[in-house]
């Protein structure tokens, strides 16, 4: 059975370039014959109840519904076998951030909102500014002001209005949020009041699973930052079985950048709850900045998922991280983020060390490069 070294090389300087480039949004965004609804959906002077349709005929055609596919080659390098890898990466700003960004954007039409705000450090930065563009609402995003990115250029032609902020990504969200508050703004940060909404949204990826399979996986890979999107998963996997449509819920197994990941340290730890770590220690790579946090924002979900399924939290190195995207660009011709095998390293590590049986396993891949 194969493994990934830690001093696995990654030859060639372009090929890490490559590697490193980021997310990148579908040209076009949405798709040419809804031109007639974005125009209808973003006109705040029509009807609410028209523009409302408008949008939702666009979040029907463009958001979700993403790729799921079996990956026999990574089957038989590692001797497992029924691997599939779910690609967020065909939403169209690149990753499974759309889902929630869609979602709370028509939230914010429906309740009669004129703007949304959310800090970003890229991507959620991205995605909420495309679909506030869409819906014709004004979009106020914060970002640390150490941090760079070519995706805030995309923010920009989108609309955004960019507010740099001294400090980290959490302290990005604590001045969104009070700014959401004093001049009455749509507040689409995790952690808030309308992260039963996040949730449910990331809830459609476990029911595209479903569709596809016809029943729960026995394991569900999945990176892991704030922890929203995999407890999103769980939630709407505990809705299938409890509506006797799966016989089973999935083991969740979660992956994020070594040591600096709240999740996996508290499950690591055995310790009740997500505990904030250290932000001095906290060292930005460009590899593992999708999934480093010192404070996570829903973790305690996450780590709930995580242990009510009997799962598992596992570390990964950026070397690994590098290694694996490679591997699956090689062998599965699926351009992925570094960051993005982290749910994928957990399983397979893990599968190393103590052999899984042969049973259905999905990845999430949240990541897509240009």
């Amino acid at each position: 059975m194969a493994t990934i070294e830690e001093n696995n090389p990654i030859s060639g300087n372009t090929l890490t370039h490559n590697l490193l480039d980021g997310a990148s949004s579908h040209s076009p965004v949405i798709a040419p014959e809804l031109l007639s609804q974005k125009r209808l959906a973003a006109d705040v002077d029509l009807p609410l109840e028209d523009r409302i349709e408008a949008y939702e005929d666009i979040i029907d055609s463009e958001i979700g519904d993403t790729t799921m596919s079996r990956a026999r080659n990574i089957e038989r390098e590692f001797g497992l076998r029924q691997i599939f890898f779910k690609f967020e990466g065909g939403n169209p700003s690149g990753t499974q951030k759309d889902r929630i960004a869609f979602a709370q954007a028509m939230d914010a039409m429906r309740r009669g909102f004129d703007s949304i705000t959310v800090a970003t450090c890229g991507n959620y930065g991205v995605a909420i500014a495309l679909s506030a563009s869409l819906a014709g609402l004004k979009c106020y995003i914060y970002i640390p002001d150490t941090f760079h990115t070519r995706r805030i250029k995309e923010m920009t032609e989108l609309g955004a209005q960019i507010i740099r902020i001294p400090g980290d990504y959490e302290h990005a969200v604590e001045v969104s949020r009070e700014r959401a508050e004093k001049d009455e703004i749509y507040d689409a940060n995790p952690g808030g009041a309308n992260t039963t909404l996040q949730l449910k949204a990331y809830g459609e990826i476990a029911y595209e699973i479903y569709d596809e399979l016809r029943d729960a996986p026995a394991f569900i890979g999945v990176p892991v930052s704030n922890g929203t999107t995999l407890a999103g998963i769980y939630r709407g996997f505990l809705s299938l079985y409890r509506r006797g449509k799966i016989s089973r819920i999935p083991r969740f197994v979660a992956g994020s950048s070594f040591g600096k990941n709240p999740i996996i340290q508290a499950y690591l730890k055995n310790l009740p709850h997500c505990s904030d770590l250290v932000p001095e220690k906290i060292k930005e790579t460009p590899v593992n900045e999708p999934l480093i946090n010192w404070h996570s924002i829903d973790g305690d979900y996450a780590l709930d998922a995580i242990r009510q399924t009997h799962g598992w939290a596992a570390n990964a190195s950026d070397k690994n991280m590098l290694a694996y995207s490679k591997l699956i660009r090689e062998k599965e011709g699926l351009s992925v983020l570094p960051a993005s095998t982290a749910g994928l390293i957990a399983l397979l590590e893990k599968h190393r060390k103590e052999p899984l049986e042969n049973d259905r396993y999905v990845v999430i891949f949240t990541g897509r490069k240009s």
